[in-house]
Order: C-alpha cells, then structure tokens, then sequence
C-alpha cells in the first residue's frame, strides 16, 4: 500500500495503514544512527541492534517488512543470524551490508537467502532505493490473484505463493520467485537483463548486471537440479524458460 507525504513523497505503507517497520542490524553505532535517520525520513519506524541475539529479540517482537543486515557481528555472522532469521520469518526480505568487495562473499550471502547487497562504503539513497524495492516486491507477491502459471511440469502459484516441479515443493526467496514468475509469464520469450532488472530489481541497479546471472544459477539449481533444463541461456540476449524436451 502506498500513499504520497506532504513532501511529494510516495510512501510505503504496511496492508493496515501502518508505517512500514525495518530492522537495522550493525556493530557500529553510527551506521545504525546514519541509517535510522534516513529511513525513519521515509516515514518507517525503525529499530537497531547491535549484535545478532539482540537482532533475533527485536526480530521476534518488531515483526519487521524488511531488514538491513551486517556481514560482520561481534558474536555470531550475518549468514547465521540469516538463517535464524528466515526460520521465523521465512518472506521477510534482507538485505547485506557488507564491507568485503570479494565478489564469493556476495554469492555467499545471496546463496544463503539474502535478497540484495550493498558495499560499504555506501550513499543512504542506494540503501533506500533497494529497500524500496525490496518490500514493494514483497508486498506484490503477497497479492491475491486468480492465476496459477504453469509451464511444462513446472507450477508457480501467485495465490499462495507455492511453486512445484513434478509435483515436488520448491522453496524460493522473495526474490528468486519473483524472477521465476517473470519468466514464466514469458515462456518461450528471451528476456534481458536489462529487462529482468526493470521488472524484478525495479531500479537501475548501477551496471551490476551480474546479479542476474546469480540468481538464475540459483534458480536452475532448485528448479533444474537432477532434472532436465527448464532454464536457457542465449548468449548475448538474455534467459528464457520452456517446457524441459520429452
């Protein structure tokens, strides 16, 4: 739900009309204080933590729409307390802050559910945007709709936000399920990357195309794995899905 501040703004706000919450998880104080300044701006409410116990308390108790996660905590990292975070609120969408520049280390944070990066050092209009994107895509797949896609033996459910192969469960991140549905109401159709990160990202995501190509290795590894391919690359112009060859 949206809705426009006195400033021109377009606000975000939760299904009730409340402001949307996210929880900022750093060691270092002033980032916290720098990131709830500029997102509190926003309209948000917002709650810091400063290690990862203190994050899963407020966790439990703010029930947050997004998060703002630290790579590096005093006692425990970012990928634990992610996959402590993703068993109690499996949809809420996360995003990593991480001052490592080792392109493994994103893959590492994206591959364990994350759903976005930002490196430090980094303008608070970047982390914003991303937010922004994050719980609008969130949101919109929480959204009622009449359609189930299907392609070849593949379900992807917009109302319940199931998605099977053969009739086996897979389990998809905010984003990742985002991106499928993308292709699956494109099958047979090649689409870009530029196109992908229009529809999906929702931003100009700063030349890191490459994120695209992460996330459609980790779609083939649960969609694809031990199957035959549903997922095609075509070099020089983009990824398309088709129903996998009889």
């Amino acid at each position: 739900m949206t809705t426009t501040s006195p400033q021109g703004r377009t606000e975000l706000l939760r299904p009730d009309g409340s402001p949307v919450r996210v929880l900022v998880v750093d060691d270092e104080l002033s980032i916290t204080d720098l990131l709830s300044m500029a997102l509190r701006y926003e309209g948000w409410q917002i709650r810091s933590a400063g290690t990862g116990h203190a994050a899963m308390r407020a966790a439990r108790e703010f029930r947050p729409d997004a998060v703002v996660l630290d790579m590096v905590l005093p006692d425990m990292d970012g990928l634990t307390v992610l996959g402590r975070l993703r068993r109690e609120l499996p949809e809420v969408p996360v995003l990593f802050l991480t001052g490592k520049d080792a392109v493994e280390d994103r893959i590492a944070g994206l591959t364990a559910g994350g759903d976005d990066y930002v490196t430090k050092p980094f303008s608070l209009e970047e982390v914003v945007a991303r937010l922004r994107g994050l719980i609008r895509r969130a949101a919109g797949t929480g959204r009622r709709s009449e359609s189930v896609l299907v392609v070849g033996d593949l379900t992807l459910d917009e109302d319940s936000h199931e998605v099977s192969r053969g009739g086996e469960d897979i389990h998809l991140t905010a984003t990742e399920f985002e991106l499928l549905r993308f292709l699956m109401r494109n099958p047979r159709r090649v689409l870009s990357k530029a196109q992908i990160l229009d529809r999906v990202w929702s931003y100009d995501f700063g030349g890191q195309a490459n994120v695209v190509e992460l996330y459609i290795s980790y779609l083939r590894r649960k969609i694809d794995a031990g199957r035959e391919p549903m997922i095609h690359t075509r070099r020089g112009a983009g990824y398309l899905i088709k129903p996998a060859a009889s």
